[in-house]
């Protein structure tokens, strides 16, 4: 009867055992998807960031890239997993606020995901091929009004960021030119770099690099302030078209249904990150900015989605952006 008294009491200590050592977050490899392909601007810094996140959970965050559906795929792969923290999605404006207008999607980007994180931003610059006669901002726009639909923009493909920024910015000024659609904005790149389009507005990561070897000209950043990487660039405010600001941010999102006490864990593992000085400098030579201390929290994340959605929902329906 002893002996038997002490063996329920035993297992009924392992089962408490094992219950709250199931509870400790993680316990296992976290799988970070990225819906763009690999060394993409995304990428990219989703590679750094995993790399020091793991100094803060205890356990490796592997980076695995899903693409397609223009990263509609990888994004749903994680609006159906398990909500247990254990798959995040690492993705920005493109997956998370454009796929939803332009796209049928299975999933809502808006309810079906838990905000974690805003990381990073990505500014955008207006550049164009080296033979374009124009020198600054102002002449860009001068030339584009002198002669409409006779210029070619690149972009990296409908809906895309780079799609968006080009429609906007023919709205802002007044300018009608042909926007190419591409297979991604590298290929756009490409192109620029051989003059067989004008010009194309794209993340500083992408251009940033052909800018400094003199292979294309740089006009302005679409931002309120000059890029740390390059601040021999005016803001689109200083070179004469204030107020056009937009960004490539970026941020990290898990399932919906994930408790609330693993997104804190992950959320402090981000900013923990992003804290260090080192994987800050190697954000920074990419052309991207880490957002604020305030800025890097689930409800930030929350609002900067909606309202992005509330400014780009009806642009896109305006203009007619569908897929190809």
């Amino acid at each position: 009867m002893r002996n038997s008294l002490i063996a329920s009491v035993f297992a009924v200590a392992c089962v408490g055992i094992g219950g709250a050592q199931a509870q400790v977050y993680p316990s296992r490899p976290v799988t970070m998807i990225v819906p763009l392909p690999a060394g993409a601007a995304y990428d990219v810094t989703a590679r750094l960031l995993a790399e020091r996140m793991q100094v803060s959970l205890g356990q490796p965050v592997i980076v695995e890239n899903v693409t397609g559906g223009a990263g509609s795929l990888g994004a749903g792969r994680v609006a159906r997993a398990t909500p247990d923290g254990y798959t995040l999605c690492f993705g920005g404006i493109g997956t998370h606020v454009v796929n939803g207008a332009v796209l049928n999607l299975p999933y809502d980007v808006l309810k079906d995901f838990e905000p974690v994180a805003l990381v990073a931003t990505a500014q955008l610059l207006i550049v164009a091929k080296k033979a374009m006669p124009a020198n600054d901002l102002k002449g860009l726009i001068a030339w584009l009004k002198a002669n409409p639909d006779k210029a070619s923009q690149g972009s990296g493909g409908p809906g895309s960021v780079t799609h968006l920024a080009g429609v906007s910015f023919q709205k802002e000024t007044g300018t009608r030119f042909e926007i190419v659609p591409y297979r991604g904005s590298g290929a756009a790149t490409n192109d620029l770099l051989a003059g067989h389009i004008d010009m194309i507005i794209d993340v500083a990561p992408n251009s940033l690099p052909h800018v400094r070897a003199g292979a294309i000209k740089a006009y302005a950043v679409a931002a309120k302030a000059r890029l740390a990487a390059a601040p021999d660039i005016p803001t689109v405010d200083e070179a004469g078209l204030p107020g056009f600001h937009m960004s490539a941010w970026q941020a990290i999102w898990a399932p919906k249904g994930t408790p609330v006490t693993v997104i804190a864990r992950l959320n402090a593992a981000i900013v923990d990150a992003l804290s260090d000085a080192a994987l800050r400098s190697r954000i920074a030579d990419l052309g991207e900015e880490v957002f604020p201390r305030e800025q890097q929290t689930p409800e930030a994340l929350r609002q900067l989605q909606e309202s992005e959605i509330g400014k780009w929902w009806p642009i896109i329906k305006a203009a007619h952006i569908k897929p190809e």
